[in-house]
């Protein structure tokens, strides 16, 4: 056998996620908030609200729930440290949780809008003063509408793949035939009876990961690919979920209208290989550049999966912004990281990146982690010379 002819197509270096797609019990506290569309799964963790604690409330994307949205990354060893210091409450949208029973007949499943201000009651139910929004696709949607409602309650946002914009034709029609689809795979009771369709099945790959490649982290993507088989999710309920979302609205948001602007700082950020990249750069043309940030990691598309370590420097970064204080084992931490970041690429993180974080000037409002660097730097602003 020719040994020379073998070719090693990938090596995972960095320490394993916690792969598990299934609730950990001992993780969180769950429970059942009532709002006035029907009731929301909120699952804690990290410290107890009513110790002071700043909060973080994240909101998931379309196909996933909070643990297989948010489980994986929020047992990173780092973002681990960040829970000694911060509550952290996750959001389930409506049906949404594993091995949901279906939603009634009569239900009237909620808008966007609607379900922005569902929040509202999750906030007055835990006594939640102001929190940082933590957002993925549809949830950072959600989340937006919420902050542009409820600017005082919001301290910050951190958006992976957001859009502004209403569905285009394309994803219109495309979205109502999985809702068909979704929709003809139940009995008369609404649960359902065989796997998500093959249709379905591959736009949700799509939709989270992006144009696949055979260096891609396999064992994630399979994973991921069997979980949106529809073996623990409601596939009605799922329906109901992309319904609302392809209907939804234009945020309204416009770069120089105060009015209708956020009045926190927000981070937008997603993967080069995410179907989504033009969404957050549109996005980014209409957000003020003295609060805001645009980041796009190389290499990946599901960025919390495939990238935590660069998500959760800047993160770190971002809530320092905010004026979160690191403690002196976090910045330890953090400095071990950029080192080892800069050791492998021979590009540290550039100093400015904070001031980037913070959105200084609209020439320091975009980061981009190039394909052939490991480091992070400021480039120019995607829409700056539009």
């Amino acid at each position: 056998m020719d040994m020379s002819s073998i070719e090693l197509l990938n090596v995972e270096s960095v320490s394993p996620l916690m792969r598990s797609l299934h609730k950990t019990d001992e993780l969180y506290g769950e429970e059942r908030v009532d709002t006035p569309w029907g009731q929301l799964c909120v699952l804690h963790q990290g410290m107890d609200v009513s110790l002071g604690k700043p909060v973080i409330l994240t909101y998931h994307d379309l196909g996933l729930n909070t643990v297989s949205n948010f489980q994986a990354f929020f047992n990173f060893m780092d973002i681990k440290l960040l829970l000694q210091s911060f509550c952290v409450f996750h959001v389930t949208a409506p049906g949404m949780e594993d091995n949901a029973p279906p939603l009634p007949d009569n239900y009237v499943y909620p808008t966007l809008d609607q379900m922005a201000q569902q929040i509202q009651s999750v906030c007055k139910h835990y006594s939640i003063k102001t929190f940082i929004g933590f957002g993925v696709g549809a949830g950072a949607n959600i989340l937006c509408r919420f902050a542009l409602n409820s600017p005082d309650v919001v301290d910050g946002l951190f958006l992976i793949n957001p859009t502004s914009t209403q569905s285009s034709w394309s994803e219109w029609l495309f979205q109502k035939l999985n809702v068909y689809y979704l929709g003809s795979g139940n009995n008369n009771n609404g649960a359902s009876v065989s796997p998500f369709p093959v249709t379905t099945q591959n736009y949700l790959m799509w939709h989270h990961f992006g144009k696949q490649t055979e260096d891609r982290n396999r064992d994630l993507v399979e994973t991921y690919r069997t979980y949106f088989s529809g073996r623990s999710m409601n596939a009605r309920n799922l329906s109901l979920f992309i319904d609302s979302y392809i209907k939804r609205t234009d945020l309204g948001i416009a770069r120089g209208d105060k009015e209708r602007s956020f009045k926190c700082s927000v981070l937008v950020l997603c993967g080069a290989l995410s179907p989504h990249v033009d969404d957050t750069v549109t996005m980014n043309g209409r957000l003020d550049p003295s609060n805001s940030t645009w980041m796009k990691l190389s290499d990946c598309a599901m960025v919390l999966e495939e990238q935590p370590g660069k998500v959760s420097e800047a993160f770190r970064l971002f809530l320092q912004g905010l004026g979160y204080a690191l403690t002196a084992y976090e910045r330890r931490r953090s400095s071990l990281r950029k080192m080892s970041l800069s050791s492998d690429s021979g590009d540290a993180i550039n100093g400015n990146t904070l001031n980037g974080l913070n959105g200084s000037d609209s020439r320091k409002n975009s980061i981009d982690e190039e394909s052939t660097e490991g480091g992070v730097h400021i480039v120019e602003n995607p829409i700056a010379n539009r």
